[in-house]
């Protein structure tokens, strides 16, 4: 369990370095991405970054020369401080990134501890950085189709990981009820159950050619609806054989045949999908919930109320949105020399100094995520730690009703 937690931890770094190596671009070829497996030496990237060293020389443009040089500089000396490159290997991404007004920024970033081994070498320069090998291994493997259906509307998707995707939802307008008589009625009740058949036949078509390229990843087709509808299409095997073979029994029963319906479905199927994480966000969310709802709960929520929980040994379970991008930065005015404490948001401008009321002399002197040290402030009292997406509604109205941040207590405060 420890090291399943790890490695969720290590994937969600990964992610939120992702998403900022993403936002960044450089004028020309003039960032470096250097992605190192770890059955390679780092001696031999070191030798490849100086020969591409002296192949810069011939660019053209003194300002992308020096500064693709300058790239490939910093890359080596950053290589000079690893001896191997680790059971998982490294990533180096280093470059002059643009940050508006025509002015560039140097950056050099390091990414260890990948949650799987990196697969092959990687160079590149280029005006955006190389991540595409890093994003696939935040791909979750483990997935289970879902299916809704009923005689007016179907919807289908997947739930993987801690994500649940709703590909389509379909509406069938068949003919409801008639008041034909003798032969009509005979004639209208054909037509209705011939409307019905092909609408089961397209509905579980178009699932089938959604989940048939990655059947191999899908450990189990889970299908529900309000009716009987669901055990109708089952056992008639109006699914192609690939996917009626990872059919689970038995079908559930939910209220709705749409988005809402697959949603409950995951719910109702909790028992059948053990590889789904989305369960495990859902009894945390609740047990917070139900806990600050009592006369004296052993629960609270926001960073101050959470400090001061942790620095008292008194927080049980911590909960974290995978959302949170907030960073504590250490503040410096240049002018007063005055520095202080203070959260910031991922582009949050900074304030002015409460000193001397200064705007423009500020300076970031360090900064730290705040996810990462409320996380490891929580490890010290040898506290729980959870890590909540925003995919299912529990995971929403953390982030959207509590800051995505919040904590069940080990007694009342």
């Amino acid at each position: 369990m420890a090291d399943d937690a790890e490695k969720k931890e290590r994937r969600l770094r990964l992610k939120i370095a992702l998403e900022e190596l993403s936002q960044m671009k450089g004028f020309g070829t003039e960032l470096v991405t250097l992605i190192i497996p770890p059955d390679r030496k780092i001696s031999d990237a070191r030798t490849m970054l100086q020969n591409e060293h002296g192949q810069a020389s011939n660019i053209k443009s003194k300002g992308t020369k020096k500064n693709v040089q300058g790239a490939i500089e910093s890359a080596i000396s950053t290589l000079n401080t690893f001896r191997t490159p680790g059971e998982n290997g490294i990533a180096i991404f280093v470059g002059a990134i643009i940050i508006g007004n025509n002015r560039t920024r140097m950056v050099n970033i390091v990414i260890q501890d990948t949650p799987e081994p990196i697969q092959s070498f990687r160079y590149r320069c280029d005006s955006v950085f190389e991540i595409t090998q890093l994003e696939e291994m935040l791909i979750d493997r483990n997935s289970y189709g879902l299916f809704v259906i009923d005689r007016g509307e179907a919807a289908f998707g997947l739930a993987s990981g801690r994500r649940i995707h709703v590909q389509e939802h379909l509406v069938s307008n068949i003919m409801g009820k008639h008041r034909q008589g003798g032969q009509s009625a005979q004639r209208f009740e054909r037509l209705i159950e011939e409307a019905a058949h092909k609408f089961f036949k397209r509905a579980t078509e178009h699932a089938c050619d959604y989940w048939l390229p990655n059947i191999m990843d899908i450990q189990a087709i889970i299908v529900g609806g309000p009716g009987h509808t669901k055990d109708f299409v089952v056992k008639n095997n109006y699914f192609h054989h690939e996917v009626q073979k990872r059919i689970a029994s038995p079908t559930f029963d939910v209220g709705y045949s749409n988005d809402s319906g697959i949603r409950e479905l995951v719910g109702n199927a909790g028992s059948l999908m053990g590889e789904i994480e989305l369960e495990g966000e859902r009894i945390a969310v609740n047990r917070f919930l139900k806990e600050i709802m009592q006369p004296f709960p052993k629960a609270t929520y926001g960073e101050m109320m959470i400090r001061q929980a942790l620095d008292k040994g008194a927080v049980d379970t911590l909960l974290i949105s995978e959302a949170l991008r907030k960073r504590t930065a250490s503040l410096k005015c240049k002018r007063c020399e005055n520095e202080w404490m203070l959260s910031l948001e991922q582009n949050e401008a900074y304030p002015t100094c409460p000193d001397c009321g200064e705007e423009n002399e500020i300076v970031e002197v360090s900064s730290q995520s705040l996810m990462d040290e409320l996380a490891e402030l929580a490890k010290r009292s040898s506290s729980e730690v959870v890590f909540i997406s925003v995919d299912s509604e529990e995971g929403s109205s953390l982030y959207q009703g509590f800051g995505g941040l919040a904590a069940v207590l080990r007694y009342p405060m």
